[in-house]
C-alpha cells in the first residue's frame, strides 16, 4: 500500500492542524460590529481568507519572494475592509492582527498525533514564519514536532514545488517517503505533484481539485487520519 514506505508525515498547521475560522470569527465579530459594517463575521472571515490565498499566489507568481504569512495576512484583511467600505487605521489594524498569535488547534488533534507518533515522524510543513511556527507548535497546539519546516527556508508559499522538495530533501528521505496532509487541496496536489504520497483532510467538505495528482486518501479528520495510516 502506499503507506508502507511513508516514514515522515508533513503537516500543513494554518486550516488543518489550527482551526484558523473557529480562533479567529470571536474577533472578527465585535470587530465589525463596533464599526458597524452590514458584513457579518463568517461572511468576512470566507473573503479574507481568500484573499490571502490571493497574496499568496501574487507572490509566488511574480517572484516576489515570501513576504511572510502575518504580512500576506495583513494586506487581505485591509482589502476586504475597504472593500467593504469599513474605516480603519494602521494602528487599529496591527491591533486586531494580533489575535492571529491566539489560534486554537481542531480538537482532536493532539490526541491523533499522539497515536500516529508512534509510527511516524511528525512535521510541521507550513507557510508561516520560523518564530510564529515555534510559538503555534510550543503555547497553542502544545506538541512537540519532530521539525518544523517554515516555506521561508524556500522564499515561497506553497504550493510552489520547491517547498515539498526541500523538505524532503531536510529530512533526509525520498519522496515517496513523506507523506503531505493538508485540509487544503492544493496543498495535497503541491505535494503528491512532487512524488509525495498525501491525505486530504476534507473538513470543509470542499470537492478536491480536478488534476492528475489525486490524493492517497481522503478523510474527514484528523481521528480518521489515525485510523487510514496505522
Amino acid at each position: 500500500m502506499y503507506k508502507d514506505q511513508v516514514q515522515a508525515l508533513t503537516f500543513d498547521l494554518f486550516g488543518t492542524v489550527l482551526d484558523l475560522g473557529g480562533s479567529l470569527i470571536p474577533f472578527i465579530d465585535p470587530f465589525l460590529k463596533g464599526k458597524r459594517a452590514e458584513i457579518d463575521a463568517e461572511a468576512f472571515w470566507a473573503q479574507w481568507r481568500l484573499r490571502q490565498r490571493v497574496e499568496q499566489y501574487q507572490d509566488n507568481i511574480m517572484a516576489l519572494g515570501h513576504s511572510g504569512y502575518q504580512e500576506v495576512a495583513r494586506r487581505a484583511f485591509v482589502y476586504v475592509l475597504e472593500l467593504h467600505k469599513v474605516e480603519v487605521s494602521a494602528d487599529e489594524v496591527h491591533d486586531f492582527m494580533r489575535c492571529w498569535q491566539e489560534l486554537k488547534p481542531f480538537p482532536e488533534v493532539t490526541a491523533a498525533l499522539a497515536r500516529l507518533t508512534e509510527r511516524y515522524k511528525l512535521v510541521a510543513l507550513s507557510n508561516g514564519e520560523p518564530d510564529f511556527l515555534a510559538h503555534l507548535a510550543k503555547n497553542k497546539i502544545q506538541w512537540d514536532f519532530d521539525a518544523i519546516i517554515s516555506v521561508m527556508e524556500v522564499g515561497a508559499f506553497k504550493p510552489h514545488p520547491g517547498v515539498y522538495r526541500h523538505a524532503a530533501h531536510k529530512l533526509d528521505l525520498e519522496m515517496g517517503e513523506c507523506l503531505m496532509v493538508s485540509a487544503n487541496a492544493f496543498d495535497v496536489v503541491g505535494g503528491r505533484s512532487c512524488g509525495m504520497r498525501g491525505v486530504y483532510v476534507d473538513r470543509y467538505k470542499l470537492p478536491y481539485d480536478d488534476r492528475p495528482f489525486p490524493p492517497d486518501a481522503v478523510v474527514a479528520d484528523f481521528n480518521g487520519l489515525a485510523e487510514e495510516l496505522l
